[in-house]
């Protein structure tokens, strides 16, 4: 039986927030790794040490789990597609959790009211209980 605590929730929901970017990504597999990597570089979500190829973003977009995914491409996939005009949403309550996570670790928020306050609108009622549990994770030190 999988984990079904927030954590593991979120880690399972890392490669669907890849998987969306392959996905909804108007560019070859080679363009959007590249996009990934200096995204992450330009906005300092991350240093990647190395620029992914297409075969390892869809590794990452396959994976069983997320413990595959660095942390750095799944907050950069969640920055892109936030601000989507396509509006993409978590598909499941997996992939909210991830979003979730990720939001906050992308923004410094005072906060809960702050973070929910500063999603996009779309995004309010697919992360309504995933953001509450991200934060209380948050203040659980485990977004540290």
């Amino acid at each position: 039986m999988p984990q079904d605590d927030f954590y593991a929730k979120m880690r399972r929901g890392m490669p669907q927030l890849i998987a969306q970017w392959l996905e909804l990504g108007q560019d070859t597999p080679e363009r959007l790794a590249l996009l990934l990597a200096e995204t992450a570089r330009v906005t300092r979500i991350g240093l990647p040490e190395t620029t992914p190829d297409a075969t390892t973003l869809r590794a990452w977009s396959e994976a069983a789990n997320g413990e595959e995914v660095p942390l750095w491409a799944a907050r950069t996939a969640t920055f892109l597609l936030a601000q989507m005009p396509a509006r993409p949403l978590p598909h499941d309550t997996d992939e909210a959790c991830a979003w979730a996570y990720c939001w906050l670790r992308n923004h410094d928020f005072a906060s809960l009211e702050a973070a929910e306050s500063a999603l996009p609108m779309h995004l309010h009622d697919p992360l309504a209980d995933a953001l509450p549990a991200a934060w209380q994770d948050r203040c659980g030190l485990r977004l540290v």
